[in-house]
């Protein structure tokens, strides 16, 4: 049967939210109990707030939107994203639309590889202690997994390891550092509760082999071994806008995209971009965001330099993007299965997997970047987000309802999006209104 669910929801950013939520709720067939849960009306309460924190005072909110016209290997994802900033969804959702003309985005994900780290000291010579963990392969992988032989029945645990011998960070008279890896299969899990697990339980076999010392015993989020990848390829004619040629626009994309490979200080600002995307949606769908930061930042370093996590060139007629990230994310455990809106976000989201869900992310990655590099190489950024930024300076001059659209209109074309003009142009059209009133 072919998929009925479409991301190209014309119109939708025009809609009231009532009927934006009764589409899709319509569309994909959500419960009641889901719709209220997009809705917020159904959504966290104290009482689970204080199971899921300590000191639980309150809940926070944010807002949810949809990024729209994504596709991911010829299948249509409505995007479920939490972000407070403004043009962020809207850029998403334009250049996902963009993407399509040139087949949407293909995208693939490794397996879910983990790495447990376990640190030893006082071991000796560090070559004979490597060699004795080495010698002792299977005895360590078979402890590990008798941690969670239930994640080994279905194919995932610990499947190898690996010592490495680190620089002493004091210097040669320092003790170098031996390292040993798990690498761990977490299947549907982001994986870092048993991961620990398995790294603490094999401590004392550690120090049995090696005679030495061991201290920290923990996840690394630098998944290296647990990388998403997406690309896409837009034709070049399809990127006329602002008044300008598609050839001076892909030229500005190619320029910013040099810059970034070039500059820390500029691949900081490409990557943060990304993350934008990538993080909203994470959140969305209750991961561990934090964790996916630190291993995308760490990534972007691997070589001893900052560098961008994108990178866009121009090939064959077309402007082609490529992004490659660790994304550590899970589909079981941690707010995933007690948040009322993340499930509801997952329902919406319709990914069967971590890895699926990890190239949708890498996707909304890309297109992201690719919406910030555009406007970058071409008008700058500031057209565009002020445009959305005005919305909440209306707001906050004291703007509501329809008067909300209006003063924004007024502080774009103005140019200045300030909350005194704000509170200028609301005065003016409520002036012009009384009359129509009375």
């Amino acid at each position: 049967m072919a998929d009925m669910v479409t991301s190209r929801l014309s119109g939708f950013h025009k809609l009231p939210v009532s009927d934006r939520l009764g589409t899709v709720s319509r569309m994909l067939k959500l419960t009641h109990d889901e719709t209220h849960a997009v809705a917020g009306t159904q959504a966290l309460t104290a009482d689970l707030a204080n199971t899921m924190i300590e000191n639980a005072v309150g809940i926070f909110g944010l807002p949810l939107g949809l990024g729209l016209n994504l596709q991911v290997n010829g299948r249509d994802y409505l995007v479920p994203m939490v972000v407070e900033e403004p043009s962020v969804i809207a850029a998403v959702s334009f250049a996902a639309k963009i993407a399509r003309e040139g087949g949407g985005f293909i995208a693939e994900a490794d397996d879910p590889i983990m790495i447990g780290q376990v640190q030893v000291t006082g071991y000796g010579d560090p070559t004979a202690a490597s060699k004795k963990l080495l010698a002792h392969k299977e005895q360590l992988l078979a402890l590990a997994n008798s941690f969670h032989p239930s994640m080994q029945s279905r194919g995932g645990g610990a499947k190898d390891i690996e010592v490495r011998i680190l620089p002493a960070p004091e210097g040669p008279r320092g003790e170098p550092l031996l390292i040993l890896h798990l690498l761990i299969d977490t299947q549907e899990a982001m994986g870092a509760n048993l991961i620990n697990t398995m790294a603490e339980g094999v401590a004392p076999l550690v120090e049995q082999i090696t005679g030495g010392k061991v201290y920290l015993r923990i996840l690394s989020n630098l998944a290296d071994r647990r990388l998403a990848r997406s690309t896409c390829r837009i034709p070049v004619q399809s990127l006329a806008d602002f008044d300008l040629p598609a050839e001076a626009i892909a030229e500005g994309i190619v320029q910013a995209s040099r810059f970034a490979v070039a500059d820390p200080y500029r691949a900081t600002t490409h990557n943060k971009g990304i993350m934008n995307g990538v993080d909203a949606v994470a959140i969305a769908c209750g991961q561990d965001w934090r964790a996916i930061e630190a291993g995308a930042h760490a990534f972007a370093a691997r070589d001893g330099q900052y560098r961008p996590l994108s990178t866009w060139t121009l090939e064959e007629g077309h402007l082609v993007g490529r992004i490659e990230l660790p994304l550590a994310i899970g589909t079981v455990g941690g707010p995933i299965k007690i948040h009322p809106q993340v499930q509801a976000a997952l329902r919406i989201l319709r990914t069967s997997s971590a890895r699926e869900l990890a190239m949708v992310m890498a996707s909304v990655g890309l297109a992201q970047n690719f919406a910030a590099v555009r406007a970058l190489g071409s008008v700058g950024i500031q057209k565009g987000h002020m445009a959305m930024h005005a919305r909440c300076v209306a707001v906050t001059a004291g703007a509501r309802g329809p008067w909300i659209e209006q003063v924004a209109n007024g502080l774009v074309k103005a140019g200045q999006v300030k909350v005194e003009k704000a509170k200028e142009i609301l005065a003016a059209l409520m002036r012009d209104a009384a009359p129509e009133a009375s």
